[in-house]
């Protein structure tokens, strides 16, 4: 045993010898040896010194390397910075970054209306910066005969300085820089900075798209007037000989590719403004003509002079009216240039929705979706959280007709701005295709842009502000007021459907804006005012689907519910039994099929017991029926609940497909012609329910206790098997033998023979023997031509 004292701390090695019974006592001082020596030299000891170390340093291999190569490795590594080969920037920036050539323009406004923001927050710690030109506001102006376009702004301009590190360096934002310094709180006290569209500074090289020139004019308070030119290769800073022209501001002027000439059009660049920069916050006025009318005088000839003869008539004449000696004048259309305001609708959904009036929300409604009618509502909100965005959505009042042919396609309902610019209206991953049908503006500030500002990249965030925009739609529906929410579902009424059936996360949501008819009224009720009008025992929600409500009302499966009093749901549009099929259950009700398998009634113990005495009764006429009679064409025969004046029906299974369902899949113009799982679902046998109330039932009960081999019986077994595929819904698959029994049937009734032919008018023989002669004339021919390729072999 051995104890050492390391930095006082007292360590005991104990040691055992086989067969040996050792004991240390740590306090007998006398029996303890104590020493000092190196631990990392004892093999026994806790290796923890420098040696230890760079032994576990050479055993640890990172890349083939241990530590303590990787470690001399970075010590003595050579630093370089990347290189840009600035030429091929450009051309990546101008010919790969951008899909569409008209974004250059959204890309200087936005530049442009940063420049007067800039003013603008300087502005607020010192009047004196808007001194030298009060005016804030851009201007465009479309040149033809230079054919250059001019994008000119109050802003605040750019010092020799600014257009070297701003213009003259790819990638460096001018915004970005600006909004750090202005974020410094000493400084941004107050201010809102939220307003600034410049994220990623290569917005301004988009001119090159267009432009094969561009010269850029600045002044800045703090500077002379500069003129900034280049060609994309290089670029040339000159004091500008005119002076100070501008006061304050920029002119950025392009000199247009002979492929851009469209974009000196007035219409051209008119429509563009309105597409992406329709709600920046200062007025874009442009250069635009306009055709006046205009009252001119008419200029009278020279007149020759009078003689005397003239001046005699003259005299004799009688005076003209006053009026007629005004002079005469005509109208002359007049071209005339001005500056005109393109950008006159506001972005509203900016503000609090307290302080938009409906006039406000109806106006922007239509200049946003060029629609001539109001909208049915529409809801503004902010939302919060993960991601922060503004929104403005509308429902309009009537569907667009062709909707549904172009479900799940790309939609432009919905238009993605970025500090109220124009992004995208590719919006498939943000709504659903079941709320296609709404309209309005996305607002963001911190959405995951991709550098050409033209698309949403992939993210989560999208996921989040899709969740939010279909929660607050579904909330707008939901305050919708009664009479405008019939008009609502008019429209709409399938589109919420389809959205039960895509939308899992949504549909107790979606499940209480259902509508359907019933046997309670005819008009729509909810599924909620179902379950509040449900009897006390009823466990069930009952629907039946059809065609339409007469046939619904008719059907053989709603007898007894509606004698009992019960209400039942008619679904009669050709989605409403796929939604439904999709809704397991409504406020803990579960629905009930009634022309499928399970069907049962809570009666009394009395009622129960009659049924079961029926039951019994009637127990050979359904055995007669499953091993006789229909043996190969139902899954099985037995007494039925559900019947009231009926004698019998056909029912699904509890996963088969009902009467209507056969129709929609039938009715279907895309199937494909040979599809295992219809023909699966067609070739369902189904169950036959007979009514053992009814006089036809009785009869045939008393027939098969009589005589099992009785024909008529079997006759009359398949005649009301195929009667009950009809009534039930269902199509005949053998039409032909259905109305051979029609036939029979009613040969019986009016006592005509069953073996009595039909008489032949003479046309008819004669058409016989003709066609007889002329069988027998291509026989013998065939048998010629037979022999004469016999003789030649």
């Amino acid at each position: 045993s051995r104890c050492f004292n390391l930095i006082n701390i007292h360590v005991c090695f104990y040691v055992r010898t086989p067969g040996v019974n050792q004991i240390a006592a740590s306090d007998d001082d006398s029996d303890t040896e104590t020493i000092d020596l190196d631990l990392g030299s004892f093999k026994e000891g806790s290796r923890t010194d420098a040696e230890t170390l760079k032994r576990e340093e050479e055993a640890i291999q990172l890349d083939g390397l241990n530590v303590a190569q990787l470690k001399e490795l970075r010590e003595k590594a050579e630093k370089f910075t990347f290189q840009t080969e600035v030429n091929r920037m450009m051309k990546l920036i101008i010919n790969s970054l951008y899909r569409n050539k008209e974004i250059f323009l959204r890309e200087l406004i936005s530049n442009a209306s940063d420049a007067i923001d800039k003013i603008r927050l300087l502005a607020l710690t010192s009047r004196k910066e808007l001194e030298s030109n009060p005016e804030l506001h851009i201007r465009i102006k479309a040149d033809k005969e230079n054919k250059a376009l001019h994008i000119m702004d109050s802003g605040i301009g750019m010092t020799h300085q600014d257009l070297i590190n701003n213009l003259g360096t790819i990638a460096k934002s001018g915004t970005a820089d600006f909004l750090a310094k202005m974020q410094d709180p000493s400084k941004s006290e107050g201010q809102d900075l939220n307003d600034m569209i410049g994220q990623f500074g290569v917005g301004f090289y988009s001119a090159f798209l267009v432009a094969d020139r561009v010269v850029v004019t600045t002044k800045h308070n703090d500077d002379k007037q500069y003129i900034w030119e280049s060609d994309a290769n290089s670029f040339t800073i000159t004091e500008d000989p005119r002076g100070d022209t501008l006061k304050r501001g920029s002119i950025i002027s392009l000199y247009l590719k002979d492929e851009a000439q469209d974009f000196l059009e007035e219409e051209t660049v008119r429509e563009l403004i309105r597409k992406y920069s329709q709600f920046i916050n200062f007025p874009i006025l442009m250069w635009s003509s306009k055709t006046v009318d205009e009252e001119v005088p008419i200029e009278e000839e020279a007149k020759p002079e009078k003689t005397e003869d003239d001046v005699e008539d003259e005299d004799a004449k009688v005076e003209e009216a006053a009026d007629d000696d005004k002079p005469k004048t005509k109208k002359v259309s007049k071209t005339t240039w001005d500056w005109l305001l393109i950008n006159d609708s506001k972005p509203i959904w900016t503000r609090k929705p307290s302080e938009v009036t409906e006039d406000e929300y109806t106006s922007f409604y239509k200049s946003l979706t060029k629609d001539s009618s109001e909208p049915l509502t529409q809801t503004h909100f902010i939302a919060e959280g993960e991601v922060t965005f503004k929104s403005l959505l509308y429902v309009p009042k009537v569907q667009p007709s062709e909707s549904f042919n172009r479900y799940g396609t790309k939609s432009d309902n919905i238009k993605l701005y970025v500090r109220r610019v124009f992004i995208t209206d590719e919006f498939n991953d943000m709504m659903p295709n079941y709320l296609s049908f709404i309209r309005g503006v996305v607002d963001s500030d911190d959405l995951p842009l991709n550098v050409s500002r033209e698309t949403l990249q992939q993210h989560k965030l999208i996921k989040v502000i899709k969740k939010k925009l279909v929660r607050k739609v579904l909330d707008m529906l939901k305050k919708i007021d009664k009479e405008a929410y019939e008009k609502f579902w008019k429209e709409f009424s399938t589109n919420i459907k389809l959205g039960v059936m895509e939308d899992p996360s949504n549909r107790s949501r979606l499940a209480k804006l259902l509508r359907f008819q019933t046997s309670n009224g005819k008009g729509v009720t909810s599924l909620a005012e179902y379950v509040e009008r449900m009897k006390s025992k009823q466990e069930h929600i009952y629907y039946i689907a059809g065609a339409n409500r007469g046939e619904v009302e008719k059907s053989p499966f709603v007898e007894r519910l509606l004698s009992k009093g019960y209400e039942v749901l008619y679904l009669v549009e050709a989605v409403d039994e796929y939604c439904i099929s999709a809704l397991p259950e409504f406020d803990g009700k579960k629905f009930q099929n009634v022309a499928k398998e399970g069907f049962k009634l809570n009666e009394s113990e009395k009622s129960k017991k009659n049924f079961e005495t029926l039951k019994s009764t009637f127990e050979p006429l359904v055995k007669w029926l499953n091993d006789v009679a229909l043996k190969d064409q139902i899954s099985k025969a037995q007494v039925s609940e559900r019947l009231s004046n009926s004698p019998c029906a056909l029912v699904a299974g509890v996963f088969g497909w009902t009467g209507n369902m056969e129709r929609l899949a039938m009715s279907n113009a895309h199937q494909k012609s040979d599809d295992p799982q219809r023909t699966y679902y067609l070739n369902q046998k189904k169950t036959l329910e007979i009514n053992p109330r009814h006089p036809l039932m009785r009869e045939l009960l008393r027939r098969v206790e009589a005589d099992e081999a009785d024909d008529t019986a079997k006759h009359m077994a398949v005649m009301m098997f195929q009667t009950a595929t009809l009534r039930s819904g269902y199509m005949l698959q053998e039409t032909a033998e259905f109305a051979d029994s029609i036939e029979h049937m009613l040969r019986q009734t009016l006592g005509v023979a069953q073996d009595e032919q039909i008489d032949l008018d003479e046309d008819d023989d004669d058409a016989e023997d003709e066609a007889k002669s002329e069988s027998l004339e291509n026989t013998t021919a065939e048998d010629e031509e037979e022999d004469q390729q016999h003789d030649e072999l």
